[in-house]
Parts: structure tokens; sequence; C-alpha cells
């Protein structure tokens, strides 16, 4: 593995006696925009938390270009994971106004962007002398993706950034966001249930499974080599000769699987085989239900 970048090596999590992640392995790379995908109680809000020294480990090792990342300042300052502010924690004052609470996270992040932060509140239509307590789950999101985004840390995590937002603002927040990586060049980690429309905005995508990486690989590529196929069960269990297939469907004589193709692999459909290609939503379903053969 190399020196350079974010590096989770033989990463062991667990609360009690419940294991949360399991020998993980994962290397991000600079400049990337990330999709973190997983089901519920995959490990997603854990791992962002152990990769932002938010959580210690129970082994194993993190380091960001070499140092270690648990309880080092010098790295930690170079890491932004802004958390869904819960007003039922008492984390904060929830009677705080969110000008207030922008104020107390500018006090933590080194790199804070006040002006860009003005502009993300024009942006987001965030009334700043409203209390955190009166906010909508949308606009909770949005207050912590403005932190998120003016903290211009190198590397920032967003966990369910638009949980509860609209789609006219969930669409705003895709456009700004790649501005923003267009014109800083820092590595976002984004984990997110709405795959679909997330899709088009992350260059690489990590399938995290029973505390485990599934995949972590370029979204292009990865929709590329997806493919459906269906038919009579004969023409599909003689194209799946050698292959692995997910998620097996029998109807009657008819049966359908999802597959991946090697890279540069092609496999054509005939009379008796449909071959259709596949959306990321479509793959991680696929994928996460159990593997049958």
């Amino acid at each position: 593995m190399s020196m350079e970048g974010l590096v989770c090596k033989n990463v062991y999590k667990s609360y009690k006696k419940t294991e949360v992640l399991n020998d993980l392995n994962l290397e991000l790379e600079k400049g990337k925009i990330y999709g973190l995908i997983g089901r519920n109680g995959a490990g997603k809000t854990t791992l962002l938390s152990l990769m932002s020294g938010q959580n210690p480990l129970t082994s194993g090792e993190i380091k960001l270009d070499g140092q270690a990342v648990w309880e080092n300042q010098e790295i930690m300052e170079r890491i932004c994971f802004s958390r869904e502010i819960n007003p039922m924690t008492n984390q904060i004052n929830y009677n705080m106004k969110i000008k207030n609470y922008l104020k107390m996270a500018s006090i933590y992040m080194p790199k804070w962007d006040q002006a860009y932060a003005e502009e993300l509140i024009k942006t987001f239509e965030l009334d700043v002398n409203k209390s955190i307590s009166k906010l909508s789950k949308g606009m909770l999101s949005m207050v912590t993706i403005t932190v998120a985004l003016a903290s211009k840390a190198e590397y920032t995590f967003m966990d369910e950034p638009v949980a509860g937002v609209d789609v006219v603002m969930r669409d705003k927040f895709y456009r700004v966001l790649l501005e923003e990586f267009a014109e800083s060049g820092r590595t976002f980690v984004i984990s997110t249930h709405i795959i679909e429309e997330a899709a088009d905005v992350f260059e690489e995508v990590i399938m995290l499974d029973g505390g485990k990486i599934l995949l972590k690989e370029n979204t292009v590529e990865l929709l590329d080599r997806a493919r459906h196929i269906s038919g009579t069960a004969e023409a599909v269990d003689k194209a799946m000769k050698g292959r692995v297939a997910y998620k097996e469907e029998k109807l009657g004589r008819s049966k359908g699987v999802t597959l991946l193709l090697k890279p540069g692999e092609t496999l054509a459909a005939d009379e008796e085989l449909s071959v259709q290609p596949m959306s990321l939503q479509q793959v991680f379903v696929a994928m996460c239900d159990k593997e049958v053969s």
C-alpha cells in the first residue's frame, strides 16, 4: 500500500460484543469524490468517524500520508467529518442560532472560509437567526453541508448529507459540490442511500457490506461491466459457466442473474438470452443480496 493518501489497514471496530468493521482495508487517493454506499448497519458512519479520528480503533491502523490519524492534531486539522445534527442528543445547545453554530464550527476548522460560508447560506436559503431547534430535517442537513464545504478541509466526509432535503435543494447541493471539487481538488467521501442521483457525482464507489469492503471501483468502469442477464434457465446457466452470479431470480423456466464482466469482456444477447445494462442502485442491490454462485 502507498504512503500517500488516507490508508485503512486491517481495521477492526467493535462496540462491546458487536463487531461493526472486520479486517477492513481501504485506500483513498487525493482529489477524488468517493461514494460510500451500504445497507443500514453496514458500518458507514463508524468508518467515517474512525477515518476522521473522532473514534478510536479496536485494532488496525489508519494513516494520512503515512501519519496516524488518531490523536494527531496536525493530521486531524486536514480532515472534516461534518456529522448530522440530531436534536435528540445533547451535543450542543439547541436554542443556539445557526449563525452561532457556524461561528463555533469556524473555531475548530483552521481553513474555514467565512466568505464561502456566507455564499452557501444564500444558496441554501438559510435564515441564520433561526435556532437549531426550529429547523426541519432538511434545513439541519443544509447546515451540516455548509459546515463541511466551508471547512475547506483537504479530506471532507459527509454522512447522509441530503437526508430530508427536497429534490431542488439536492440538485443545488450536487452542483455546488462539483464546483467546489473542480476549484479546490479536495477529497470528498459521501455516504448516501439516495444512490441513483448521486451516481453521476461519484468518481469512485465504495460498497460496504457486513463490515468489509465489498467493492471499490471507478463508477463508470463498474457500470460498464455490470449486466443483468435473463432468459431460459439453460441459456443463463450456459452463459454463466465459470462466472460469478449475483442475485439469482427464478420464475418458472426463466432465470435472471446479475454479473460483472471482466474488463474488456463482452456478452452477446441471442434469442434465448437478454443482456441489459444496469444502474448503480441495481448493482448495489444485487451485490448486497446473498452471493449465489
